[in-house]
């Protein structure tokens, strides 16, 4: 994690300090009802116009939560961005950009290690310039703050589930290898009784095996079966 954090420092402190000339919008709204991106993006061409930007493409995802792991649009953008397309991404808001203040960290020291700026409007935030690169160290910091809490709050959780004398992980399965011997002499196979037992097939016949005190592998069992 820590290793993380420094490439993410590292990756941002360089910068990019070649002019911006071309860019890229982004914009999404979380739902179809009642939200246009075009709000947003009538804002970031009259933005770029003024900025003097040439704007290569408008990338635009509608009614796709900010939450999802995958979002059509975006995952286009950072294609592009890769193939540097464009010298900046310009965002209505940050919000609109990152789904979690990891991804957001991640994305954008990404987007620095290509070269490619980021811009938001309404947050006043330019991490082409050396004002906006603190800002991300900052951002970077919180993130990393965060995950810290998370870590914290799970070990506490760990600890006081220890005190009071729960078990922790899968719950153990029984396996009545007594049954598993009775059915197998009864010539049953090995699906029908991982059916019957409520048990992997792997399980069974390594408990048949311990109760027969057979020297036989599973993978052997396994022949036995398919000639039965």
């Amino acid at each position: 994690m820590a290793r993380q954090q420094r490439s993410n420092n590292s990756a941002f402190s360089q910068g990019s300090d070649h002019p911006i000339i071309r860019v890229a919008l982004y914009a999404r709204v979380s739902t179809l009802n009642n939200q246009d991106p075009e709000m947003q993006l009538a804002e970031l061409r009259e933005y770029a116009g003024r900025r003097g930007w040439q704007i290569v493409e408008e990338f635009t995802d509608q009614g796709v939560s900010g939450c999802k792991e995958s979002r059509p649009a975006l995952n286009r953008l950072m294609s592009d961005a890769c193939r540097r397309r464009f010298d900046a991404v310009l965002v209505w808001k940050i919000d609109r950009f990152g789904r979690s203040l990891k991804h957001l960290v991640n994305a954008l020291a990404e987007l620095a290690a290509l070269g490619v700026a980021f811009v938001s409007l309404r947050d006043n935030l330019d991490l082409s310039t050396p004002s906006g690169r603190l800002m991300f160290q900052i951002i970077g910091a919180m993130a990393e703050f965060e995950r810290a809490l998370i870590q914290e709050r799970v070990r506490a959780g760990l600890r006081n589930a220890r005190a009071k004398g729960r078990s922790l992980g899968r719950p153990r399965v029984i396996v009545d290898a007594s049954r598993i011997a009775c059915l197998r002499r009864e010539g049953r196979s090995w699906a029908q009784i991982k059916d019957e037992t409520g048990v992997s097939k792997g399980t069974a016949q390594r408990a048949f095996a311990a109760q027969s005190g057979s020297p036989l592998s599973v993978e052997e069992l396994k022949r036995q079966d398919k000639a039965n």
